[in-house]
């Protein structure tokens, strides 16, 4: 990359976050309900599921601007996701990127229903800011509305964080914790990246390529996540660290050990950019966006 990585993510978190609330309804809408969406939405992290969809479009030469409104609706998903997980009923967290949870804020019933608000603008906002588009086919907004609903849905995200909940307490097997990974961590990040290369016209190899990037650095998030959580810093973090022992949740860490699941992750980010690579990327800010996923102390 000819500008550094933090200076990429500096410019492209801005472009995205200037477009997050005017994509909100706030007309005809609960003020109390609007707050709550919006604190949550605004409420900062690594935007890194729709700085991979402007990647991907820089990628394959084609204009960042043609992907802000998936990259916008994936950020209200990914938002509402994390409202529901910190819920009591959940995950039971009191702070979210050093702030206080949603339902410490607003309660309970509304952080669920500003989830479901978010949830349901995404895919409303997505044949909104479509409908008319220059550059993108109505077939191709059918495409993307489609494939977001699957990495999304109970095949997907929401499956995963279902698998999750059941695997508390008990013992798992690889396959199992790499199911659950696979779906509630990996599934968005792909949705991000095939978003992305519907948007930009991608051929089906390049879409192979870019799902299996996916898978990778999914995985590998989660893995980061995982070690993160035993050595990691609250401050950093925004949250406790040995959350997930506390509740006796299935990590890597916890199946691998804590050395054996750092060359796990460094396995997979390696794979990660040798498919890059082979699809003729690695030219591309996807190969260090990669390294960010291992690297990253949030």
């Amino acid at each position: 990359m000819a500008v550094s990585l933090s200076s990429y993510l500096a410019e492209k978190v801005t472009l995205i976050e200037k477009n997050l609330l005017p994509a909100l309804e706030k007309e005809g809408v609960p003020p109390t309900l609007y707050d709550s969406m919006a604190y949550s939405l605004m409420a900062g992290g690594k935007r890194l599921r729709p700085v991979l969809v402007l990647a991907v479009l820089e990628a394959l030469d084609k204009p960042v601007e043609r992907g802000i409104p998936y990259a916008v609706a994936l950020e209200m998903i990914h938002t509402y996701s994390l409202i529901h997980d910190d819920l009591p009923a959940m995950d039971n967290d009191d702070l979210r990127r050093g702030k206080p949870t949603n339902h410490k804020v607003f309660g309970e019933a509304t952080a669920i229903l500003a989830g479901d608000a978010l949830l349901t603008r995404a895919f409303g906002y997505i044949a909104d800011a479509y409908l008319h588009h220059p550059e993108v086919s109505p077939q191709t907004v059918v495409k993307l509305i489609a494939e977001l609903g699957k990495r999304a849905g109970a095949r997907g995200m929401v499956g995963g964080q279902m698998a999750d909940i059941e695997g508390e307490g008990r013992s798992l097997t690889m396959n199992e914790l790499e199911y659950i990974h696979q779906h509630k961590t990996g599934d968005l990040l792909i949705a991000s990246l095939l978003g992305g290369g519907l948007l930009a016209e991608a051929s089906e190899e390049q879409l192979e390529a870019l799902s299996h990037y996916g898978r990778c650095i999914g995985l590998a998030f989660q893995i980061q996540d995982d070690i993160l959580n035993v050595e990691g810093s609250a401050e950093l973090l925004g949250k406790a660290v040995g959350s997930d022992a506390d509740r006796r949740k299935a990590t890597y860490p916890a199946l691998l050990g804590l050395q054996a699941s750092k060359e796990r992750l460094a396995a997979l980010i390696a794979e990660a950019k040798a498919t890059l690579e082979a699809a003729g990327l690695g030219h591309s800010a996807l190969m260090p966006l990669a390294d960010y996923v291992m690297e990253r102390k949030k």
